[in-house]
């Protein structure tokens, strides 16, 4: 609400409530205040969840897990019976569903919308935390939509950045792919970067890339190895993980580091799975190639004319080594 008015029924809506509810078409009806009375039920229910399955509070690690956590539980609510009623919750909806009016086609976005300018380090500010945006995105404005529990960035149509809603003042949300272009051209800031240190808390570099990184240092030094790892870390773009990470493994098991054996060992692992552009392009097996030609050949008649002699060719051998060694 914009304004809560202390009498009667009457409230100044915020405009972007006043544009959900005539998406969904359903009119509002607000309780007066101090008249707990209006809603006395819907708050019990409101109680009898939160007693029967966040007491104590549950500890997860994300929103998405907690958003499962209750899923479940109302799942478990439908074969619950309110009072001495003869039916459980479950079928009641299921003999109310039909009654009800059909959801529109299109869905309605409750995000925030926000339009902030990508800085110098590749981010955006919103509500006081910072979000990282592909790098070549500096300097110029996005669009931004704020979601309860996510938050995602658009440049123009296209998609470019999702991460999970922060609730911590000044907290950042980076994501080492979008850092790629800029960490190929100074590759010593790669090591020791707050993005790599998030990377790695996340899952997003593995062991595996470790592992590379390393052998590559040992191979051709520093910065060529971090090059390496980079062109590695691109590989994701357009290859499952777990191919890439099969490639890095089946190219250190022979004591390879370059990111062209990486991808091809990556390709193949996506092919024996049935899985990425190898498969759908490899050749298919010789035993169920034809061969037009031999096709051709076996419908013509067979072959009886003598095979040619080329007796009378060798006296031609003979009168060239003649003329060579002078003789008549």
């Amino acid at each position: 609400m914009r304004r809560v008015l202390l009498r009667g029924r009457a409230q100044v809506e915020n405009p972007r409530w006043t544009v959900f509810r005539s998406h969904f078409r359903f009119e509002a009806f607000y309780c007066e205040p101090a008249q707990g009375h209006e809603k006395g039920g819907v708050e019990g229910e409101v109680g009898y969840f939160r007693r029967n399955y966040l007491v104590p509070v549950p500890e997860v690690t994300s929103l998405a897990e907690l958003n499962a956590r209750i899923a479940e539980a109302e799942k478990a609510e439908d074969n619950r019976r309110i009072g001495a009623r003869i039916r459980t919750i479950g079928q009641d909806f299921a003999a109310e569903a039909p009654l009800l009016m059909p959801l529109p086609d299109e869905p309605f976005e409750t995000g925030l919308m926000l339009t902030p300018r990508v800085d110098r380090y590749s981010q955006v500010t919103v509500r006081c935390c910072r979000y990282s945006v592909p790098v070549h995105l500096i300097g110029r404005p996005v669009r931004v939509v704020l979601r309860s529990s996510e938050l995602i960035v658009y440049d123009r149509r296209s998609e470019v950045a999702r991460h999970e809603r922060l609730t911590v003042k000044g907290a950042e949300s980076l994501v080492l792919d979008h850092y790629l272009e800029a960490l190929m051209r100074k590759p010593g800031a790669m090591s020791g970067s707050a993005v790599l240190d998030q990377a790695r808390a996340t899952g997003a570099f593995t062991g595996a890339h470790e592992a590379l990184w390393s052998a590559a240092r040992r191979a051709v030094g520093e910065p060529a190895a971090t090059r390496v790892l980079i062109e590695v870390l691109l590989l994701h773009r357009h290859m499952d993980n777990a191919d890439v990470i099969a490639g890095i493994s089946a190219a250190l098991s022979v004591g390879a580091h370059s990111a062209d054996v990486v991808a091809v060992e990556a390709r193949k692992a996506a092919a024996e799975r049935g899985n990425g552009p190898a498969a759908a392009t490899r050749p298919a097996p010789a035993a169920m190639v034809t061969s037009l030609t031999l096709r051709r050949l076996a419908e013509l008649p067979p072959d009886t004319r003598p095979l040619p002699a080329v007796d009378a060719c060798d006296q031609l051998l003979r009168h060239s080594r003649a003329s060579k060694e002078g003789r008549p």
